[in-house]
């Protein structure tokens, strides 16, 4: 069982570099140029092998527990956000990845 949540883990990281190589990647004037860019075509790589990742965690993970814990990639993006791009860190953003973070918590401790 441990084998699928490291999956699990690893699609987890696997979208958050993508989401941030599409971040990279949308400086293009156009859509056509921000689709094109190295950095949005290796982020559309990455989402793709998170999902084939994410589909063999749930061989053995219920999706009740497995599709709220992929929401800590909201937590981990929002802080890179701040740390890599300068993002604002609010109050009420704190407050939301402690939320996040508490459900997570609630849901995956009965499995």
């Amino acid at each position: 069982m441990t084998w699928y949540y490291v999956a699990l883990g690893v699609s987890i990281l696997l979208g958050l570099a993508g989401q941030l190589m599409l971040k990279a990647g949308a400086s293009g004037e156009t859509l056509l140029q921000q689709l094109l860019a190295p950095q949005s075509i290796i982020g559309l790589m990455l989402y793709g092998t998170a999902a084939f990742s994410y589909m063999y965690a749930l061989r053995r993970i219920p999706v009740s527990i497995a599709f709220p814990s992929v929401s800590l990639s909201y937590v981990l993006v929002a802080l890179l956000g701040f740390w890599l791009y300068g993002e604002a860190l609010t109050m009420s953003k704190l407050a939301g990845i402690a939320l996040v973070c508490a459900g997570v918590f609630l849901i995956t401790r009965t499995a």
